[in-house]
Formats: C-alpha cells, structure tokens, sequence
C-alpha cells in the first residue's frame, strides 16, 4: 500500500503541471531583452550615415555620428549583461558593428575630409588602418573563445573604440583652432592614421577603464570630476575631444614604458 502511495505521487508530480513550473522556453525573449541588441543595430546606422554625409563634405555631423556609435558601443555590451541576454548573436554583431564603425567609418570621413588630394598614398593610409583594425578584432574574437584565463585589466593592444577617437584627432584639432581645412599635412595625416592603424596589431598591454574600481572615500571626487568633463565636452566639445586623446596617448606611453605588471 505505502509503495502504491508512493508511485502514485511520482506520477503525479510528473504530470501535474502545477506541482513542476515549466522550463522557460530558450527560443523566445521579451522585449526589453533585444534592447542591448537594438542598440547596435542604431550604432551601425550611426557609422553607414557617417560615411554617407562624410562623403557629402558634412564632416562635423559624421564626426558626431562616429562618436555616438562610440557611445553606444560602450552601452550596449554592459545593458546586455544587466539584462541577462548575452547571446552569440550579439556578440557577433557587436564585433561587426565595431568594424563599420570604428575600422571603416573613421578612416573613410578622414579621407572625404584631406586625402582625396592624395589619391593613391590616402588610399593606401585608409586601408592599412583598416586592415589593421579588423586584425586586432579577429584576434580578440579568437582569444575570447579560447580556453586561456583573460586578463580583464588589460586589453591587448589598443581597442578599437579607442583606436577610432585617436585617429579623428587631426579632425577634433581642426575644429578646435577653428580652420575651415585640415590644420596638419594631408602627408602628416596619412603617416599618423598608420601608426594608429600599427597600434592595433602590436601585443603592448593596455589598460583598460572597465576593469577600474574607485574606493568609497574617492566616490564624490571621481563623480565631480566626472561633471566637470561633461561640462567641458558640453560646452567645448573639440577642444575636450583634443584633450581626452593627448591624455589616452599619455596611458600609451605609460603602457610601452612600463608594460603589464607581474603577477
């Protein structure tokens, strides 16, 4: 009698879909879930309308539109893990989204703005960069998926968000002295846009900012300081974007002189 009870009772918390809730369905998410990857779907659109009106000579809105995919490649990452919807697929489209945006648009704006009187030397500047950029995102890609523990604090070379606002800066230059026309040498310009292009591929150890954690007591200094350069940006937005890139080139130096500390 007592293993018929038993039985029955297994029976029917098998069947009974009251007693079990039912697994969550893998194949089906809400809304709010596919926020992180509607933002970079918005980020790609801001990076294609960049070299459309780039080409058009409107250089100061593709420059804003490059920094808005920036913007939201920096968001859209860390919504996902808050929402729990890290996916393979947006994972992928984030990697493809940083390539438009950062290895093709900036590159492309840089050429419509000073090195079509080039041709051939611009050209050849603008995909060295290119190329170089998509190398350093296959090799992240790769070391993602390997079975290696990651050093979270540094990334290997120099990330390609980064990458793109260090190689606007002879725009951001110009815009803050006020010249109608490129402040550098189109030949200037070209050499620098390689090197950045170099920074990409090379093994230095970068620091990387979303790896930093600020102590408790330095909380309210951190948050004014963070006001302060909003305000800056806000109010001189080049001359902030001139600073912010002479002070990321500073953490290069930094990174070439000292190199990853042992652990």
């Amino acid at each position: 009698m007592k293993r018929s009870l038993l039985n029955l009772a297994t029976v029917r918390k098998v069947v009974d879909p009251v007693s079990e809730r039912a697994p969550k369905n893998k194949d089906e998410f809400h809304l709010f879930q596919l926020l992180p990857n509607m933002l970079t779907i918005a980020a790609i659109c801001a990076g294609m309308t960049a070299i459309r009106v780039g080409a058009d000579g409107n250089t100061v809105l593709a420059t804003q539109l490059i920094l808005a995919a920036a913007i939201i490649d920096g968001l859209d990452g860390r919504l996902a893990r808050m929402l729990d919807a890290d996916t393979t697929m947006g994972a992928e489209l984030d990697s493809l989204a940083d390539f438009l945006n950062f290895g093709v648009a900036p590159p492309l704006v840089i050429y419509f703005w000073a090195l079509q009187d080039m041709r051939s030397l611009g050209w050849i500047a603008v995909l060295i960069y290119g190329v170089c950029c998509v190398t350093r995102l296959a090799r992240f890609n790769v070391g993602k998926k390997s079975d290696e523990p990651e050093d979270d604090a540094y990334f290997t070379g120099v990330p390609s968000p980064a990458g793109a606002m260090m190689v606007l800066l002879p725009i951001f230059l110009s815009f803050a002295l006020g010249s109608e026309g490129p402040a550098l040498p189109d030949a200037v310009i070209s050499v620098y846009m390689v090197g950045i292009g170099l920074l990409f591929i090379m093994t230095l150890p970068t620091w990387s900012f979303k790896a930093a954690k600020i102590s408790r007591e330095n909380v309210k200094y951190f948050l004014v300081a963070f006001a302060c350069v909003g305000a800056a940006f806000l109010t001189y937005a080049w001359i902030t974007m001139v600073v912010l890139c002479l002070a990321y080139a500073g953490v290069i130096i930094w990174s070439l002189t000292v190199g990853r500390p042992a652990k």
